[in-house]
């Protein structure tokens, strides 16, 4: 693919929407709300495709319909607990190293206008 030495293997995908019931009080959890996460994974080296076919590539798509799939899948008080879900889920279910997420909530429940809040934590293997 290059005629270089590739040191590092990332995947950044921006703008995962999604719409579920996740805040701290039962009004925030009553009306579905948007999300939007960016999230970035480290992939190890071998992932890495050695031809230019879609089939050898790591399925970026799989990685937006796991976070999706979790956004949607249960309700959270606190957006730290599903930021470190989608990072065990990423890790858990596949072949990333290292992954950093970043959810916002827009329109959160604030004394001052804010438009969104957002949360990023990284987690990697051990």
């Amino acid at each position: 693919m290059t005629r270089y030495a590739v040191s590092d293997y990332k995947i950044r995908l921006d703008g995962i929407r999604f719409r579920a019931r996740h805040g701290a009080s039962e009004q925030e959890r009553y009306l579905l709300q948007d999300f939007v996460v960016d999230l970035q994974v480290r992939l190890p080296l071998d992932k890495l495709p050695s031809s230019d076919e879609r089939s050898c590539v790591y399925d970026y798509d799989a990685l937006a319909s796991l976070v999706v799939e979790e956004g949607t899948a249960n309700s959270y008080k606190l957006l730290e607990t599903l930021a470190g879900r989608l990072i065990d889920r990423l890790l858990d279910d596949t072949p990333a190293t290292e992954a950093t997420v970043k959810l916002r909530k827009f329109g959160p429940p604030t004394t001052a206008s804010v438009d969104t809040v957002a949360i990023e934590l990284t987690g990697s293997r051990s």
